[in-house]
């Protein structure tokens, strides 16, 4: 984790079905580090456990918030934030990093969130209002219990479409956003699946349309049929065969090196590691276009190795 910062849980309260929300307040008094709409942490919440949560607040506040599912078939990340964390515990959290920042220029923004994906919309949805720019939000639930922070956007007016399935069924996308202007906006989402496939199916049929995501989860493809076997060498000149139905990640792990990592599907870019020597074979959702194009950075949790070497400093 580069640049820890150490927090104090200063409240905690639930903000919708299965949803929890902490304040994160700075422990030695020291302000906070600045970041962006879009922004989020790495949480570290046991020895073995860290997880990247959106940031929620207001950049220039002097606490951060961040609004944590809890997922019943996860990991446990969710689990201890529900379960276990409590008001006045110290966390360890990375400084804030942005992979989904918004850029307000003089085309429209249509921002959608599905479920607890607001919570990087929030902040959005106020730099957009602040910075005076012609924008819309749909905001999308399962039902009326699970969808957090309705309140806050309330105060928004009718910049804000909500849509609950339990309402009539799923929404209708694609006269929704064309309503909202989506074909020819900077379309910002975050949300499941299934959600962003639909979007991304929106903008191909749209080229007035930009489309920028935030995924919860990778597509499943950090190992593929065909995927060759490779070897890793660290800066030390140590030598780590990664099998070709095996992770990068997983291989280190198994020789006893540790790579701080979260979400191990290529979406949170916790261990982003750089590259010395070879190719990577990049197949994370979190490297831009011209990233990946350097060579210089890659996700072992997903990414593998075009060759037979590459070489990564640690």
């Amino acid at each position: 984790m580069t640049g820890e910062v150490r927090v104090r849980v200063a409240a905690a309260r639930q903000v919708a079905e299965r949803v929890r929300e902490l304040v994160l307040a700075p422990v030695n008094g020291t302000p906070l580090p600045g970041w962006t709409p879009g922004a989020h942490v790495d949480v570290r919440l046991g020895p073995d456990l860290t997880r990247s949560y959106s940031l929620c607040s207001a950049p220039d506040a002097a606490t951060w918030r961040i609004a944590v599912l809890e997922e019943t078939d996860g990991r446990g990340g969710s689990r201890h934030v529900h379960r276990s964390v409590a008001v006045g515990d110290e966390l360890v959290t990375s400084v804030p990093r942005n992979d989904f920042e918004l850029v307000v220029g003089e085309r429209p923004i249509v921002l959608v969130s599905g479920g607890i994906g607001v919570t990087p919309i929030l902040p959005m949805a106020a730099a957009a209002q602040a910075a005076g720019a012609e924008w819309r939000l749909l905001h999308l639930a399962r039902s009326e219990a699970a969808a957090a922070y309705v309140d806050e956007l309330a105060a928004y007016g009718d910049r804000v479409v909500r849509h609950v399935d339990t309402d009539g069924g799923p929404v209708d996308l694609v006269a929704t956003l064309d309503a909202l202007g989506g074909a020819e906006a900077d379309v910002y989402a975050c949300g499941p699946a299934p959600l962003l496939t639909a979007l991304e199916e929106y903008a191909a049929a749209r080229p007035g349309a930009r489309l920028v995501v935030e995924r919860f989860a990778g597509d499943g493809a950090a190992v593929r049929p065909g995927d060759h076997a490779f070897v890793v060498e660290i800066a030390d000149g140590t030598e780590i065969p990664v099998a070709a139905d095996q992770t990068v990640l997983d291989a280190l792990t198994g020789a006893g090196i540790r790579v701080l990592s979260s979400c191990q599907e290529g979406v949170c870019g916790t261990c982003e590691t750089v590259v010395l020597e070879g190719e990577p074979d990049h197949r994370d959702h979190v490297l831009s276009d011209e990233e990946r194009e350097s060579g210089e950075m890659m996700m072992p949790c997903v990414s593998r190795c075009r060759g037979a070497r590459i070489v990564l400093d640690l």
